[in-house]
């Protein structure tokens, strides 16, 4: 696929979910992208049209049903596929708005859909996530023979195909377990899919399997070799302990004085399984939940952000607000996992910032982040007994401009000097029949199921078109990834027909 150094999307729906209104709906709306970042979005006219093609020529990509061309051959009349000619610039039937931003996931969970269902956390990391990555972990040797290349390679690109399926362009991953071995894979598979990473690097030093368990020393000097990884545009590293109750205040403390020195984001779980958090107050830190330990501890500031915080009283929301920390939703693992759901309108109406994710599909099994944003507002409207809470445009933002800003990335809103992402959903499938500009927004979180994200673009380069996701800036073609991805699923299958069971993490003793 050509690349061009501007780019157009028009499409039937633009919403751009930008300051001054987030709410704004265009009717007949178009982006323009110069290299990496936005030039222009507003309502198109043939007009707009003629121009830009004037001022730019052969030098301007066009984004059609079969991808991008040349808006030259537009005008000089080369027939698109199905045999039709627009000119000067095709009308895509979708809504356009802002490529998602997932702000907590986990990349090597991606092989695990299905395994290890109906457990609590605890039990399940033990019977899925620390398994599996200790298999890529022991076997990588065995595992690079049989493939060709590093097995981690096959589960993060596995990773990065699902999201980018999904219009998920830039993320938070917590890269946990194992795999905090293995940074540098991470980092080379995100870079050659074109999307934009965080990296929060995992670590513990107590009520974890016992193989895994860091010193200080080994904890902060991760992070250091993290910086002399050389050659990455779109990644970037932050300390990310796996959880509170796996990490004491020796470990803690020097990964945030670390980041402060950095000026990097502090990641980690808190609160997320009733049974995990309750024995965290009994006998792990006795008398403290872990939202009132790390704020003793000094950890806690608007730097910081916490996945899950489900089990979450009136002292932790007033520490949560009073601190600025943040704080990430994943209604699809919380749920499934049997964790619960937090107090969400009372973070909200402390003033808290909260994002809607996915978290990893070891536990949500999918990365479909409208489903996630669905899902929140049903269990909120439910629980409360109000069809008024979340409404479509603050949960479109709660996966766009809300973990954008967390995340500290210049995305999550269509404007020009915000990065070139956005995603194209197509509104020609039966359940999103019928959609006008009156209830575009509200089709894209209540009648979509996730599968009609049509195009995907991020930086300005087209990953996704016509449905199918490209192959990556290394040559890897998706049907590659899927292959290799189910191969390396079938020979974990039956390493774990054997392999010993795992009993160590957290209150799973």
């Amino acid at each position: 696929m050509a690349e061009f150094e501007t780019t157009v999307c028009r499409a039937r729906f633009l919403l751009p979910l930008a300051d001054p209104d987030p709410g704004l709906r265009v009717e007949d709306g178009y982006v323009l992208a110069k290299g990496e970042l936005l030039a222009e979005v507003g309502a198109y006219t043939a007009e707009i049209g003629r121009g830009l093609v004037d001022r730019f020529g052969s030098r301007l990509g066009v984004v059609t049903r079969g991808g991008i061309v040349s808006a030259r051959s537009l005008v000089e009349g080369e027939t698109l596929e199905g045999g039709e000619t627009q000119a000067p610039i095709p009308c895509l039937n979708g809504a356009l708005l802002p490529a998602f931003v997932k702000a907590h996931g986990h990349d090597h969970e991606q092989l695990l859909i299905g395994i290890a269902k109906d457990e609590p956390l605890t039990s399940w990391l033990d019977h899925a996530v620390n398994p599996f990555t200790g298999f890529l972990n022991h076997r990588k040797r065995e595992l690079e023979r049989e493939f060709g290349c590093p097995p981690h390679f096959i589960v993060y690109r596995m990773a990065r195909l699902c999201d980018i399926h999904y219009g998920i362009t830039s993320s938070m991953v917590h890269h946990c377990n194992h795999n905090k071995y293995h940074l540098e894979e991470i980092a080379r598979v995100n870079e050659a899919a074109g999307t934009t990473m965080i990296v929060a690097v995992g670590g513990q030093d107590r009520n974890y399997v016992a193989e895994l368990l860091d010193s200080p020393e080994e904890a902060v000097e991760r992070m250091n070799v993290s910086l002399r990884i050389g050659g990455l545009r779109h990644t970037s590293f932050c300390p990310g302990p796996d959880q509170l109750f796996s990490n004491s205040r020796k470990v803690l403390m020097p990964l945030k004085a670390w980041a402060r020195k950095q000026g990097t984001l502090f990641h980690t779980h808190s609160s997320e399984e009733p049974r995990t958090t309750r024995w965290f107050g009994e006998e792990v830190e006795p008398g403290r939940t872990p939202v009132e330990y790390a704020e003793e501890i000094g950890i806690l500031d608007r730097e910081t952000v916490l996945a899950h915080q489900v089990n979450c009283g009136a002292r932790d929301i007033e520490i949560l607000a009073r601190t600025g920390t943040k704080v990430v939703h994943n209604p699809l693992a919380n749920t499934i996992l049997g964790s619960g759901m937090p107090p969400l309108m009372e973070m909200l109406g402390a003033g808290i910032d909260v994002a809607i994710s996915t978290d990893g599909s070891g536990s949500a099994d999918n990365q479909n982040i409208l489903a996630a944003a669905r899902l929140a507002a049903q269990y909120q409207k439910a629980f409360h007994q109000d069809a008024t809470l979340l409404p479509s445009v603050e949960l479109l933002g709660m996966i766009t401009r809300v973990p954008a800003g967390i995340l500290r990335m210049n995305q999550g809103e269509l404007a020009p000097g915000r990065q070139a992402d956005w995603v194209v959903v197509g509104l020609e499938r039966p359940n999103m029949v019928p959609t006008r500009l009156d209830n575009v927004m509200e089709n894209l979180v209540w009648a979509a199921d996730g599968s009609e994200i049509d195009f995907v673009v991020a930086r300005g380069r087209l990953l996704k078109a016509g449905g199918r996701v490209l192959s990556f800036r290394d040559g890897t073609r998706p049907d590659e990834i899927l292959e290799s991805a189910r191969r390396l699923s079938e020979r974990f299958a039956r390493y774990r027909e054997t392999a010993p069971e795992l009993k160590g993490t957290g209150s799973h003793r």
